[in-house]
C-alpha cells in the first residue's frame, strides 16, 4: 500500500440516482479547484447494469475513481476509505451538491487545529415550491440533523451528508458498521457515538456548506421513505448504544392500543367502541402537531402542522416495525437520545 499523502478524498455512496450524481460530482470538481491541498473523488457504486455505466461515463467526466461496492452504504464509505490516497476523508452523499468553496474552508480550519478530527458542515435542502416540502418544514425530524452544525460548536456526530475526518480517526474505530437493521441510516450516528467515546472531537463548521437535493422532501412519498427509515435506524441504535435508550411515547403504540381495545370490546358496546381507533388517531397526531405550530399562523398554519404531524408517523411506524424485526417488544416504549444527557453535544 502506497503512503498516504496529504489531502481530501471525497468518498461517495451510491446506488442509482444518477442525475443527481452528476450534479455532486461536478460540485466537487469545482471545489477541488479552490482547494490549497490535493483532491480525489471515489465513486462507490451497486446500481444496475445501466445506471452504472452512466456512472462510469460520468466519473470519467469530472475525474473521479469509480469502485464497485456492496450493497450497504458503511461498507460502500469503508471501501472508499481503504482505496484513499489521502489523510482527510470527506463523506458527502450522492444527492448533495458542495459549495464552491467547501473543501477550502475544511482543509484549511482541520490544519489550524491538530486536536480536531474532524468537521461537519450544515446541509441545506434546495427549496422546492412544493406544499409538500412547505409542510415538512416544519419536520425537525426531517431537517434538523441536517442543519444542526449550523449552530457551531462541538458536535458528538454529523450526519455523512457533509462529514471530513482524519483518516487515522476514522481508522482507529474501525471505520463505519457494515451490518444494522436498514441498509442505510444511522452508520453515521454510531460512527461519531464511537469517535467521541474514544476521546475524538468532532467540531461544526457552520460555513462548510452543502445542498441537499429537493427531490427527497418534496413528494409524500420520499418523505415518508426517509422518515420511516429513520424511526427503523433509531431503534437499532438503542440496541447498538443502550445507554442511549429512554423511555419514549411511540403514538402508533397507542392507536394499536386503541384498536385492540376497541375490537375487545365491540360485542358489548355493539361496535360503537369502533369510535376510540380515529379517536386515538386524531389526539396523537394532534398532541405531535401543537409543537409544530406557529403562534398566530392561522387557519393554514394549524392545517400545515397537522400534516406535518400526519406524514411524521411515518418514522413512528418504522420505529414499531424495528421493535418487531428485532424482536424487542420493550423497544415500542422506548427511542433513542440523539444527546448527550442534558440535551446538548459534546
Amino acid at each position: 500500500m502506497s503512503a498516504i499523502a496529504p489531502g481530501v478524498s471525497a468518498v461517495i455512496p451510491v446506488r442509482g440516482r444518477v442525475a443527481a450524481t452528476e450534479r455532486s460530482l461536478a460540485s466537487l470538481r469545482e471545489a477541488a479547484e479552490r482547494c490549497p491541498e490535493p483532491v480525489e473523488i471515489l465513486l462507490v457504486d451497486d446500481s444496475g447494469l445501466a445506471d452504472a455505466a452512466r456512472h462510469r461515463e460520468h466519473c470519467e467526466r469530472h475525474g473521479a475513481r469509480y469502485l464497485r461496492g456492496p450493497r450497504h452504504v458503511g461498507a460502500k464509505r469503508n471501501l472508499g476509505a481503504r482505496r484513499a490516497s489521502h489523510d482527510l476523508l470527506l463523506f458527502i452523499d450522492s444527492d448533495c451538491r458542495a459549495t464552491p468553496d467547501l473543501l477550502q474552508r475544511y482543509v484549511t480550519a482541520i490544519r489550524k487545529s491538530e486536536e480536531t478530527a474532524g468537521l461537519a458542515g450544515p446541509t441545506a435542502v434546495e427549496e422546492s415550491p412544493t406544499a409538500v416540502f412547505r409542510i415538512m418544514r416544519r419536520s425537525a425530524l426531517l431537517h434538523g440533523d441536517l442543519e444542526r452544525p449550523a449552530a457551531g460548536g462541538a458536535l458528538e456526530w454529523a450526519t455523512t451528508s457533509n462529514l471530513l475526518l482524519r483518516r487515522e480517526a476514522f481508522e482507529d474505530v474501525g471505520g463505519f458498521v457494515e451490518e444494522s437493521l436498514t441498509v442505510v441510516s444511522g452508520e453515521d450516528v454510531d460512527l461519531g457515538i464511537r469517535l467521541t467515546k474514544r476521546g475524538y472531537t468532532i467540531r461544526a463548521e457552520p460555513d462548510a456548506a452543502v445542498v441537499h437535493d429537493r427531490l427527497s422532501a418534496d413528494s409524500v412519498r420520499s418523505v415518508w421513505r426517509r422518515l420511516y427509515g429513520y424511526g427503523r435506524s433509531e431503534q437499532w441504535l438503542t440496541v447498538v448504544h443502550p445507554d442511549r435508550r429512554e423511555p419514549r411515547w411511540n403514538p402508533i403504540v397507542a392507536v394499536g392500543a386503541a384498536t385492540v381495545a376497541a375490537l375487545a370490546a365491540a360485542p358489548a358496546t355493539r361496535g360503537r367502541s369502533a369510535a376510540l381507533i380515529p379517536a386515538a388517531a386524531a389526539l396523537a397526531i394532534g398532541l405531535r402537531a401543537r409543537s409544530r405550530l406557529d403562534p398566530g399562523g392561522g387557519p393554514r398554519a394549524a392545517a400545515d402542522a397537522f400534516a406535518c404531524a400526519a406524514i411524521e408517523c411515518a418514522f413512528d411506524i418504522g420505529a414499531a416495525v424495528a421493535a418487531v424485526q428485532l424482536r424487542r417488544p420493550g423497544l415500542l416504549f422506548t427511542g433513542f437520545r440523539a444527546t448527550p444527557r442534558g440535551g446538548r453535544d459534546a
